[in-house]
């Protein structure tokens, strides 16, 4: 088990992950009040569910995962759930008895949760059960990437594996040097029909060919440049987003850039400090720095567009887009609706007061959110 955890550390800073006691003490470092907003929009709550005991308050990057009429959600302690995503009702549930740390993948008749042990575990999308296991090398925290042909885990020793879709055999893995710290976890990789992209914490992001796990390309998105190595971490964690056959990234202490994916031109870049995904809409891309402000770029130039900071040190998650708007959670369990235009506050509405970690997603205009207590909510923004 050792060698689970040997190259992931749990890193407790105010600005990052916001570990025990962050906002308990007196003495120590408060996110900023909320916000008086006039809200312009109405937050319409269409169904709940239950998840169990939920992701818990923990660092994790359980998510929930969709794949047609379906949602599927998980508990940190074994459960994991489907749902009709229009009506909330549960069609299935499994409890596998073992904790789980990664968020829910979703795909092709497949769902696939990562054990703590290092297993990762393949059910049916139709009734649950039981397809596969794989044991891999060490812990994989985020979620797994399914494609018609095989399915792409990333763990926290640096390896990207590919397994066969339906019987779960190895098909390559890739492994990259990762330094000794890094922040907790993972970003997923991008999984296309051809291309595996992903970023490790080393800075280093790579395309790997999907047949053979050889890779076609690699650059460099943060350098990690200081006198301690808390100073040189370089951590590549959110997910890559690809628009107009454009690549866009982001690393904690590095740049976000615009990439041509094909031929590796900047198109542009400009220095960040961020560990969560992008969202994209209206031309723009939303990013959530390290202190928790809210920015929004144009994706065509890189020029700002708007910065909205009175969330500061409010632990957010990743941005989503929706409608009109922007959406982020917090650690208090509110989400914060900004329009995509200035930014400004057009809606806020708590779910509870266990917070929102994980990524949410938007199918069809309808917001998704699972809560740390495992409150499943499903939104429209009205």
């Amino acid at each position: 088990m050792k060698n689970l955890f040997r190259f992931s550390v749990l890193l407790v800073l105010f600005v990052l992950l916001g570990g025990c006691g962050f906002w308990s003490k007196s003495d120590e470092v408060k996110p900023s009040p909320l916000p008086d907003i006039v809200s312009e929009n109405r937050v319409n709550v269409l169904w709940t569910a239950n998840v169990g005991d939920g992701p818990g308050r923990r660092f994790h990057e359980m998510t929930v995962s969709i794949d047609g009429d379906r949602i599927f959600a998980a508990d940190h302690k074994g459960l994991v759930a489907s749902f009709d995503r229009r009506t909330g009702q549960r069609i299935w549930s499994v409890n596998l008895k073992d904790p789980i740390v990664g968020g829910v993948g979703a795909g092709h008749g497949h769902v696939i949760v990562n054990l703590r042990s290092g297993e990762i575990v393949s059910l049916s999308a139709e009734n649950g059960t039981e397809l596969w296991r794989y044991q891999l090398t060490s812990e994989a925290t985020a979620q797994v990437q399914i494609n018609p042909s095989i399915v792409v885990v990333q763990t926290v020793n640096g390896r990207i594996t590919a397994l066969d879709r339906v019987s779960g055999t190895h098909r390559w893995t890739y492994d990259a040097q990762v330094p000794s710290l890094s922040l907790r976890g993972t970003g997923a990789p991008l999984l296309t029909s051809d291309v595996t992209i992903a970023g490790f914490s080393n800075g280093k992001l790579v395309a790997l060919n999907n047949e053979s796990g050889l890779f076609f390309w690699e650059t460099r998105i943060a350098d990690g440049s200081g006198r301690s190595e808390l100073e040189r971490m370089a951590d590549i964690k959110g997910r890559p987003l690809i628009l107009n056959n454009t690549l866009y990234v982001a690393a904690y202490q590095g740049q976000i850039r615009s990439i041509n994916p094909f031929n590796l031109q900047t198109f542009w870049g400009h220095d960040v400090s961020t560990y969560r995904s992008l969202a994209t809409g209206f031309g723009n891309i939303y990013l959530v720095n390290d202190r928790d402000a809210v920015l929004a770029m144009d994706a065509a130039s890189g020029a700002s567009v708007w910065t909205q900071r009175d969330l500061s040190l409010r632990r957010l998650s990743a941005p989503a887009v929706i409608g009109n708007a922007v959406v982020v959670g917090d650690a208090e369990g509110y989400l914060h609706f900004m329009s995509q235009v200035d930014g400004r506050f057009v809606a806020r509405h708590r779910l509870d007061s266990s917070g929102v970690t994980g990524d949410m997603l938007v199918r069809d205009n309808v917001l998704y959110v699972l809560t740390n207590a495992g409150r499943l909510a499903a939104i429209q923004l009205n």
